[in-house]
């Protein structure tokens, strides 16, 4: 029987090409997105994959998950928390929406998430992946919201790990730097991609293939003695510290 694994937000980006790493390692994915017409087209480019559509948002959402995934398979390997919103904006002016907003997907979601699938983790001795930011490491203007949801990803994850350990279920987390997605490559200004590449040693963006490859390491057997982990995955922009792009002119 095959492992199964459970993306959210795998419509696009760093998701769906998660999806494609666990499918091609021989996973069942289970794609879970909001966005039912751009999961209907993503699915199709996973073999075997099966389309779930729900906004995690609420706690009345993962208990539905959880029952469907049970009526479907029992069991699951590996659950990888990957759905999130950014909207950027200074802290006097991040309104109480937006700042629920973030905090029910990025936050909120996840903790009922994986809270509501813990019996099926339980099965299997399966894992989490939680996807975090470079964001909750580093702080960053206009992302007061953003960036204190992805620093509180970080402990749950801490947090699940120690708890859900005697289980034998494990739990890290990855933070993706800037990554170069067909959204921030629209979003970015040839400033902003200069400045980021002043910043990061490696010089460059990471690429999508390069996250999802961290986080099926993180979940797959090859990382079975390794919990309660937050790797960034940057380019080395969190070693960084000040004065660099001077120092390189």
């Amino acid at each position: 029987m095959s492992k199964i694994a459970l993306i959210t937000g795998a419509a696009r980006g760093i998701g769906l090409t998660s999806s494609k790493k666990f499918s091609y390692h021989g996973y069942e994915v289970l794609m879970l997105d909001r966005d039912e017409a751009e999961l209907e087209n993503a699915v199709k480019e996973v073999a075997g994959a099966t389309a779930l559509c729900f906004d995690i948002s609420s706690k009345e959402a993962a208990t539905e998950i959880a029952a469907s995934l049970t009526a479907f398979c029992g069991e699951l390997n590996a659950l990888v928390n990957n759905a999130g919103v950014a909207e950027f904006g200074t802290i006097e002016t991040c309104s109480a929406r937006s700042w629920r907003r973030i905090m029910e997907t990025n936050l909120d979601g996840m903790f009922y998430l994986s809270q509501a699938l813990i019996p099926n983790l339980k099965k299997s001795k399966g894992s989490i992946v939680n996807i975090a930011s470079i964001s909750g490491i580093r702080a960053s203007t206009l992302r007061v919201a953003y960036g204190t949801s992805k620093a509180a990803v970080m402990q749950l994850s801490r947090q699940q790990a120690v708890e859900l350990g005697e289980y034998g279920i494990r739990v890290n987390c990855v933070a993706p730097g800037p990554v170069r997605t067909k959204l921030a490559m629209a979003v970015h200004t040839q400033d902003i991609i200069d400045a980021y590449h002043d910043a990061i040693p490696l010089n460059r963006y990471g690429q999508e293939d390069e996250i999802a490859n961290a986080i099926y390491f993180l979940a797959s057997d090859q990382a079975s003695y390794i919990t309660g982990q937050v790797l960034a995955v940057d380019g080395g922009f969190d070693a960084t510290g000040v004065g660099l792009p001077a120092l390189r002119r």
